[in-house]
């Protein structure tokens, strides 16, 4: 069945995979501003993840537009695609392929740095092997911040270590107390705790970024969403709401929270400001892409949400919103363009990924 595009889907969505990289990684002048106030080398731990690639991009032109071309920005992953180390090689960035997991890690061989960006974890595959999360969620942490005790660290964890609340809640604030469900949950509140240890011990300044979740367009909950639509199956709601939000305001905001950053640590919710409706979402993305919508299960009361009010006080709202990014996803899918198959399993409600 041929896929007709409505023309509202069609406004201002990247129609290629190097458009959408471009709107990935153009820094705002909020963010030039923020990284002209600081200096010294950037390193990214887990830069070859999902946000990776596109953080670290953003993050040299970042520095380059701000005037700091001496410093560098130094991505670390095994790296196992050559062809994203390659490109990260042609706008500048400093490639170091290491293991950080592996027998012979040797983290005293890392660059040194003045800010640290880490993006490090394990999520699926967690409940077949609970101890891989703990080891890659928690306990690298340790060595992480003694090699980088004297740095500042924005580092990614997840909307995971809340529990269920209710969907009239709002979400949870900084402040709501945690309850992870499952060993992935557990084993990101642990990587917290290390880390909060760090900035209590040894005056590590430290941001946790707990975020839920980015939309790329080549994945994401909005492409979870249209997923089923396309194959002629049902929709399932019975987990009813999510938060999402553009990767490009994630990426942002995570560099964006080094100057936010202290010891002890502080923490700051990372999603868009809306508790979006899943059959709300299938059902626009049905009408731009010209398809019928069906759905199965009942919406349950509770969902993993976050309230995100503090991180828009201190960065502004995302540039560009749930509609407009439903749009978008819109017409990627219609046009065909890449996607990764990297499903966010937002749906999961047992902890069990």
């Amino acid at each position: 069945m041929t896929t007709t595009l409505t023309p509202s889907a069609r406004r201002a969505a990247p129609a290629s995979v190097a458009e959408l990289e471009d709107l990935l990684t153009t820094p705002s002048p909020a963010l030039v501003e923020d990284m002209a106030a600081r200096s010294g080398d950037l390193v990214i731990l887990g830069a070859g993840g999902k946000m990776g690639p596109s953080l670290t991009v953003l993050a040299r032109r970042a520095l380059d537009a701000a005037g700091r071309t001496g410093d560098a920005v130094h991505a670390v992953s095994r790296w196992s695609d050559a062809t994203q180390a390659d490109a990260l090689r042609d706008v500048g960035v400093d490639v170091v392929a290491a293991d950080l997991m592996g027998p012979d890690a040797d983290l005293s061989t890392l660059p040194d740095a003045a800010d640290v960006v880490y993006m490090v974890g394990a999520k699926f595959g967690t409940t077949s092997s609970p101890s891989l999360a703990w080891a890659a969620n928690a306990a690298l942490v340790h060595d992480v911040t003694r090699r980088y005790s004297g740095a500042t660290i924005a580092a990614f964890s997840t909307g995971n270590v809340y529990p269920l609340v209710p969907v009239s809640s709002g979400g949870c604030a900084e402040d709501h107390p945690v309850g992870p469900v499952g060993e992935y949950a557990m084993s990101c509140l642990g990587r917290e705790r290390l880390f909060e240890h760090a900035a209590l011990t040894r005056g590590t300044k430290v941001a946790t970024v707990r975020l839920n979740y980015a939309v790329d367009l080549r994945y994401g909950v909005l492409y979870d969403v249209a997923s089923p639509i396309l194959a002629g199956e049902p929709v399932d709601v019975t987990t009813g709401h999510v938060n999402v939000v553009w990767q490009g305001y994630a990426n942002e905001v995570a560099l964006r929270a080094l100057g936010h950053a202290s010891a002890p640590a502080t923490a700051i919710n990372l999603t868009g400001p809306e508790t979006a409706s899943v059959r709300r979402i299938a059902t626009q993305l049905g009408a731009a892409l010209g398809r019928d919508v069906a759905f199965t299960g009942t919406e349950s009361p509770t969902a993993l949400l976050n309230d995100a009010s503090r991180c828009h006080e201190l960065f502004g709202y995302p540039r560009v919103p749930l509609r407009t990014l439903v749009e978008w996803q819109a017409a990627w899918l219609a046009a065909g363009l890449p996607t990764s198959g990297k499903p966010t399993k937002f749906a999961v409600r047992d902890g069990r990924f």
